[in-house]
């Protein structure tokens, strides 16, 4: 830089140019090039004359070569970065791609996207004529090979993923000190950033290739990747050769199993199930042989075929054949477990065990909204069995049924199929007893048959929701009942049912039975039978969703046109740009509804994938399309396409949730909600807390709703706003005057906000960061519940456990502990409802409303009597209770009291709280605090997989002492038992699951 400060100005330098001489331009090419960050003004006068140098042929390489650097610099400075890059092109070499200046960072920023950009554009049209410069390859190649060699490994992966590169995505990763931690950071970033689905299968099937390699692959890894590019086989080889090894890898296939269920593709599992059992048959059964002798021979390793050369006893002393005989019956039975896994019905089986022993619903919340909502009033007395339904998913527990007999017989046709189907949402998973269960309310079950149409109806959706997503006992009995009936009403039952209970089974039989029901053009049946064939067909996008849309221009039905509208949506599930032609057919539409149907597949086909060009498009319908319904729904969808950001919803939403339209404010609550479910993320709930008290009724409603679900699982003292939050329900409940709309959200919430027994929380991504088909699924039929209420039980599909189960060998739950590093008070259970805020509230709201001084102090004398005389009678708990709330709990009545004994461990609040909690396997973990789980140095136990929650295999490190069990009690012993009773459903001893609520008093009739 000597000449830079020497030199007050270019003149002189320029001058030399058009000297004759070469070496004199090329020395002032030279000096020019050292000093152009200062002179660029002055030598940008002369650009043409040092283009001409350029051009000249006559000059040597790298006097041409500087010239066009030295035009590329005054170009930058001009800011015309195209040009600056065609000259920095034209430098070859001297463009340095390791100076450190702005200058060169710059360029190599467009150079990457350049040369992205004609990668993409060569691969989408398939034209490998569209020309890439071979100057602009070497350039990214530089750039490539020079953050390879400097060891910047994640930049070279990511800039050779983005210019599809995979030959130096592959060499990044091989060469990386971390190969394992090179490859799950690909798999995430071809995740979040790879926005075209046939790209991002190559990535992936790069990857496998890599893990696949290595001394030690990570089996965990390869098989998620195998089943986003929907391999069964190689999955179903993989747990074959772990199984097959010992107890150690056993363990691991189990781990992967669990891991591959959490992602719900229930075809795919099936289909690696029966690869399995193909390649298996001859070791298991004793030796039977397996139906297909040449596939098992094909499909058998060598060591496996040994193994069964060696069982019978071929060339062997007997020592081996016993040897070998023994790993061949621990393979049998590790193979045995490992089905029940891919069934999804260990894993049913072990959640529904513990959301019956950890349920902690409040049965006071559902007694104050069923003594608030008046009877007349059949919205909120649906949406109190509603409510309930979700509050108490997947518990089986059903207390409030049963003591509110009278009051649930008042519901009446769809209301009474809808009471009759929570019962499925409640029993969800009862895969052994589902059907018994139901059997009082079947169609040609129960004392003779002969039931309302409306229950039978309502039972075979409750069938679909006990089984959904694992509908292989149920399925041939829902076909059949479909069948065998000509009533629509329970032709839409049986239609739901199926759809759930084959959920992404492509399975034509049942597809073609469920067309005939839409072809007889009923429309309560076809509406259900659209919406079915979309569930049973998720994500194929095959042909047939033209043949919906075809039937959906003919038919005259709105509720036919609806149901199908969205199943052709949830057809194209995941698809992303293949489902692009579709989707213009369907937004382009005359009909409204069918574009309403064309948001939703937009929606789906481009789910948790934040892409740009779907989230442009939507923001175009929620601002442009003539239909509210079409606006609302596009705004909607964007918590959709976003729910794997959620930070990014309420900003991208927050203008529209301004906006003048009632319906785009309703969309925009809801999308905060499906997008954020779960997180609490505050942004999301300081966007909606304006909207829950909006002018509309329907946007409060929306708004309350959305709120729940953000909600889910966040504790008061983790944000104070949710104690609000909750008061807010309550108010809205108990206010007389409050419309039906927003009371009907405030219930819906109530139940959102402690669902599954307090136990689950709404999720759409799996731990692994898969979307969860089952639960994006019942997110988005949910959401049509604005215009058929029994839709709302399709939420019960998206509730996921919040619990950390760690299991052994034997799939059984060890108790040991292990470490919460956090203040207990943030992630502990809502206090149970207390008697006295509900007492004043509800029974005696003159306590509350009264202003005279001796109304008051007669109310207080009448307590203090009454509390000392229940004293003397030693009502134990009752005294804890008034002790503990100093006064304000004694004017309670004494059924009340009983009711409410769960107040007393309020008393212990003296000692400074502990900065840790020890938790006992199975225990409730919240997705707040996944990351303060730690594992015990000390303990018995060591996950396979190092996980904070959801089903974790342990390995046993002292295995030959004796082992205590916890999740031992199953509800199911109970509940088979109750086969014909008045409800049908639950035995007594359920009821004390309700966090120590006694037994209701009054008989019940039991049938064995």
């Amino acid at each position: 830089m000597a000449v830079a400060t020497m030199v007050s100005s270019a003149g002189g330098l320029l001058a030399m140019l058009n000297e004759n001489h070469p070496r004199l331009k090329l020395h002032a090419l030279s000096n020019l090039n050292k000093c152009v960050d200062y002179y660029w003004p002055e030598i940008s006068t002369s650009v043409p004359m040092i283009e001409s140098l350029y051009e000249d042929e006559e000059f040597d390489q790298h006097q041409r070569q500087l010239a066009a650097l030295l035009v590329s610099k005054v170009f930058y400075y001009l800011g015309e970065l195209n040009d600056s890059l065609s000259y920095a092109l034209g430098a070859g070499s001297l463009f340095d791609v390791s100076e450190d200046s702005d200058y060169v960072h710059t360029l190599l920023s467009k150079a990457i996207d350049e040369y992205a950009s004609l990668k993409t554009k060569a691969a989408e049209s398939n034209n490998e004529a569209v020309e890439v410069d071979h100057r602009l390859e070497a350039i990214v190649e530089r750039m490539l090979d020079k953050c390879i060699n400097d060891g910047k490994y994640q930049q070279a992966m990511g800039i050779a993923i983005e210019c599809r590169r995979l030959d130096k995505l592959e060499e990044a990763v091989t060469r990386s000190d971390n190969v394992h931690g090179s490859l799950s950071y690909c798999i995430n970033i071809s995740h979040s950033f790879v926005y075209r689905r046939e790209y991002r299968h190559e990535v992936l099937r790069l990857l496998v290739n890599v893990y696949q390699k290595l001394p030690s692959p990570d089996y965990l890894s390869i098989c998620q990747c195998l089943m986003f590019l929907d391999e069964p086989e190689e999955v179903a080889r993989i747990l074959e050769k772990l199984l097959r090894s010992n107890k150690d890898d056993a363990l691991l296939a189990f781990q992967i199993a669990f891991d591959l269920v959490e992602n719900e593709h229930q075809a795919f599992l099936l289909n690696v199930r029966d690869r399995l059992s193909v390649s298996t048959s001859r070791s298991q059964e004793s030796g039977q042989p397996g139906h297909n002798e040449a596939d098992a021979a094909q499909n058998e390793s060598p060591a496996a075929s040994e193994d069964v050369a060696m069982t019978e006893g071929t060339h062997t002393s007997d020592g081996t054949v016993q040897q070998v005989d023994q790993s061949e019956g621990i393979y049998a039975e590790s193979f045995k477990k490992i089905r029940g896994i891919l069934s999804g019905e260990t894993s049913i089986q072990l959640t529904l065990q513990f959301l019956y022993s950890h349920n902690k619903s409040d049965l006071l919340i559902l007694k104050t909204i069923k003594q608030s909502v008046e009877m007349r009033n059949s919205v909120c007395h649906s949406a109190t069995i509603y409510a309930n339904a979700i509050m108490h998913a997947g518990t089986t527990v059903d207390t409030f049924l049963r003591e509110n007999l009278d009051w649930l017989s008042r519901a009446t046709n769809w209301a009474k199929f809808s009471a009759t189907a929570g019962l499925g949402v409640i029993h969800r998973g009862h895969l052994q007893q589902g059907r018994s269960l139901m059997a009082p309310y079947l169609p040609q079950g129960g004392a003779g048959g002969g039931g309302s149409p409306y229950s039978e109806g309502g039972a075979l959706y409750a069938l679909g929701l006990i089984h959904a997503n694992h509908g292989e006992g149920i399925k041939q009995f829902l076909r059949d009942s479909l069948r065998s009936t000509n009533v629509e009403v329970i032709q839409h039952g049986a239609c739901l049912g199926l759809g759930l209970a084959a959920l992404g089974t492509a399975d034509e039989d049942i597809y073609d039975d469920i067309k005939s029901v839409l072809y007889t053009d009923s429309a309560v049946a076809g509406e259900a039978a659209g919406i079915s064939m979309g569930l049973l067909m998720v994500g194929t996008a095959s042909e047939k969703a033209s043949e919906m849309l075809a039937y959906a221009h003919e038919t005259q039905h709105e509720k036919i046109i609806r149901g199908l509208a969205l199943g052709i949506a949830l057809m194209v599930y995941g698809r992303e740009e293949e489902a692009d032609t579709l989707i213009e057919q369907m937004t382009r539409d005359q009909d409204p509804i069918l574009r309403y149907g064309g948001m939703y597949a937009l929606a789906l086909a481009y789910r948790g994938t934040a892409n740009n060009k779907a989230i442009r498009q939507l923001l175009h319908f929620a601002v442009s399309d003539v239909s509210d319904d079409v606006r609302r729904t596009a705004v909607l969808a964007l918590g959709f396409v976003l729910y794997s950001e959620p930070e990014q919803t309420p900003r991208i939403v927050s203008l529209l949730s301004e906006s003048y339209n009632p319906h785009v404010r309703y969309g925009a609550a809801l999308a905060v909600g499906i997008s954020c479910a779960g997180t609490g993320l505050s942004e999301a709930i300081s966007l909606l807390e304006p909207l829950t008290s909006d002018v509309v009724d329907f946007v409060r409603q929306g708004a309350l709703i959305a709120m729940a679900m953000v909600m889910a699982q966040t504790s008061e003292a983790s944000d104070s706003r949710v104690g609000a939050f909750r008061r807010q329900l309550e108010k809205i409940i108990l206010d007389k005057h409050e419309d039906t709309m927003s009371k009907m959200g405030a219930i819906l919430a109530s139940g959102i906000l402690d669902a599954g027994g307090r136990n689950v929380t709404i999720r759409l991504l799996s731990k692994t960061k898969h979307d969860k088909v089952t639960a994006v699924v019942g997110l988005a039929v949910f959401s049509q519940f604005w215009y058929w209420y029994p839709l709302i039980y399709f939420i019960s599909l998206a509730f996921s456990p919040t619990a950390f189960l760690g299991l052994n060998y034997d799939l059984k739950v060890p108790r040991f502990e292990f470490l919460s590093h956090a203040k207990p008070s943030l992630f502990e259970y809502p206090k149970p409802t207390t008697v006295p805020t509900t007492t004043s509230a509800v029974k005696l709201p003159t306590a509350v409303l009264s202003t005279s001084a001796k109304a008051k102090s007669r109310a207080k004398k009448e307590a203090e009597q009454k509390a000392n005389a229940e004293k003397s009678s030693g009502s134990g708990a009752e005294a804890s209770s008034a002790g503990s709330n100093a006064g304000k709990g004694k004017s309670v009545s004494d059924k009340d009291g009983d009711s409410m004994q769960v107040d007393s461990p309020q008393e212990k609040k003296v000692e400074p709280e502990p900065s840790f909690e020890i938790l006992t396997n199975p225990a409730r973990v919240v997705p707040a605090q996944e990351k303060f789980i730690k594992f015990l140095e000390e303990s018995r136990y060591v996950p396979v997989k190092l996980t904070p929650s959801g089903f974790v295999l342990l390995r046993d490190l002292r295995p030959t002492e004796p082992e205590v069990f916890s999740l031992t009690d199953s509800p199911s012993s109970a509940a088979t038992n109750t086969g014909g009773s008045a409800t049908g459903q639950q035995a007594p001893s359920s009821a004390m699951a309700v966090d120590e609520e006694p037994q209701p008093p009054q008989p019940f009739e039991y049938t064995s």
